[in-house]
């Protein structure tokens, strides 16, 4: 922590909350359930005000905590390697979220705040993309964005963190065909729930309705075309890239994606009690 504050040029003055004991106390905060900042100078055993223990969190650069996670990352890279492996391969875990921040007018020009709330009665929002180690937890990066923000629009950014053969798991916001396309262009692979709108029709050698040709947009019909029956609900199945380009994505790197992609669509039940979904098609 010393020498990545020294790094980053930041300064202070060698007191009861010098920048280890402050990142310390913030660590423990968290872990007590972000409980009050009343409550840090008994969890680290010593004596300072609420105050204070504000002040000097708030003087802690930025970079420090995201300078930290990457130094932390590169030190349990051994046990990423080792642990939790679906038939060989590393399992990541990709999702949105959102965090509230003071209400400050340079954060709410940056971020904004959800609709429902009137302006300057709410608190400005950050939308989060994330990306997690499925075999240790650990949160490998953060990507925070304006709150009107498409899990989607910086999904490609966490390509960058995973090598070839990485299996990454997320929901239905991240199952797209460019998106897919992608993926596979890096030598990864993806297990994602479908999007809503996707027909899917497991019959044996059923009709589809392609995007192109004297045939295509039939209604009630899918548009990928079937191939080979795996199983009971499981099947492989032709996919025809749209001719829409994702808002995400430029033109260059759209057309340079495949034509079609084949995939395999799988449906389960889930028996659970109180469980929301009943049914998921991958």
């Amino acid at each position: 922590i010393t020498r990545l504050c020294i790094e980053l040029g930041h300064q202070w003055r060698e007191r009861e909350l010098d920048p280890v004991t402050t990142v310390r106390g913030f660590l423990l905060q968290v872990l007590h359930h972000n409980t009050a900042c009343s409550h840090v100078p008994h969890l680290l055993g010593k004596s300072f005000s609420s105050e204070a223990y504000g002040q000097a969190r708030a003087r802690l650069p930025l970079e420090l905590f995201q300078r930290l996670l990457g130094e932390v990352c590169r030190r349990v890279q051994d046990s990423l390697e080792a642990s939790a492996r679906w038939r060989g391969h590393r399992l990541w875990l990709a999702d949105g979220s959102s965090c509230s921040m003071p209400d400050t007018p340079e954060l709410q020009n940056a971020f904004g705040q959800p609709g429902q709330q009137a302006p300057g009665c709410g608190f400005p929002v950050a939308h989060l993309l994330t990306l997690f180690h499925a075999g240790t937890g650990l949160l490998l990066r953060t990507i925070a964005a304006p709150l009107r923000t498409h899990d989607m629009a910086r999904a490609s950014q966490l390509h960058t963190e995973l090598s070839p053969g990485d299996v990454l798991i997320a929901d239905r916001g991240f199952c797209s065909y460019a998106h897919i396309g992608l993926l596979l262009r890096g030598g990864l692979h993806a297990v994602l729930r479908l999007h809503q709108k996707q027909l899917v029709d497991f019959r044996i050698g059923r009709m589809h309705s392609p995007p192109f040709g004297p045939y295509k947009n039939i209604k009630g019909l899918p548009k990928t075309r079937w191939i080979k029956w795996l199983g009971t609900l499981d099947q492989q199945v032709e996919y025809f890239k749209p001719k829409e380009l994702p808002d995400w994505l430029d033109a260059e790197t759209y057309a340079a994606l495949p034509a079609s992609l084949v995939l395999r669509e799988l449906r389960y039940r889930i028996e659970q009690p109180g469980c929301r979904t009943r049914e998921v098609i991958l």
